[in-house]
């Protein structure tokens, strides 16, 4: 009976310390340095004028870097769209910064117009990116805040509605 008992014991310690190394180790990296330095950035949008992260602080936050040259960018920006007009009323946020410069954007928005933020990141932008986990710089690259303003998500490449439809019922 002690034998069974001590072989129980072991096996359940062992499993816990397992899932807690697999959590540490998929958990996303605390950022708080660059994730503070983001927060009191100002971009400039498109059609004139400034966008203060300030604004959008205090609530989730889904931020998508793209570019008007990068096609699995243009294919997300829908779903984007979608996800912000299904998770707005839930305190979501969506804000597009574009690693692209003024001109061809405002071209962009003609044709596809989006009911979320789009603010310029210009070349800059990908070193944001590098700053906020996107080692290796490619688009699109959306990261998720939470109310706190801590990273809470990231993906490299195309994200889909169902993928985020998950990410928005987390809450960030």
């Amino acid at each position: 009976m002690k034998r069974r008992t001590w072989v129980i014991t072991a096996g359940a310690g062992a499993a816990l310390l397992g899932g807690g190394l697999a959590w540490r180790q998929h958990r996303p990296a605390a950022l708080s340095e660059p994730a503070q330095a983001f927060w009191s950035a100002a971009f400039e949008r498109p059609e004139g004028g400034q966008l203060s992260m300030r604004e959008l602080a205090g609530r989730p936050l889904l931020l998508n870097f793209w570019a008007t040259w990068c096609a699995p960018c243009v294919k997300e920006m829908p779903e984007l769209d979608q996800f912000q007009r299904e998770f707005q009323a839930k305190g979501w946020s969506v804000l597009g910064l574009a690693v692209d410069s003024a001109a061809p954007v405002r071209e962009f928005l003609k044709k596809l117009p989006v009911g979320f933020p789009i603010a310029l990141a210009g070349l800059t932008g990908l070193e944001l990116t590098r700053k906020l986990g996107n080692l290796q710089g490619g688009l699109p690259f959306s990261v998720a805040f939470d109310r706190s303003g801590e990273i809470s998500w990231r993906k490299l490449g195309p994200t889909n509605l169902a993928e985020l439809r998950l990410l928005g019922g987390t809450g960030g």
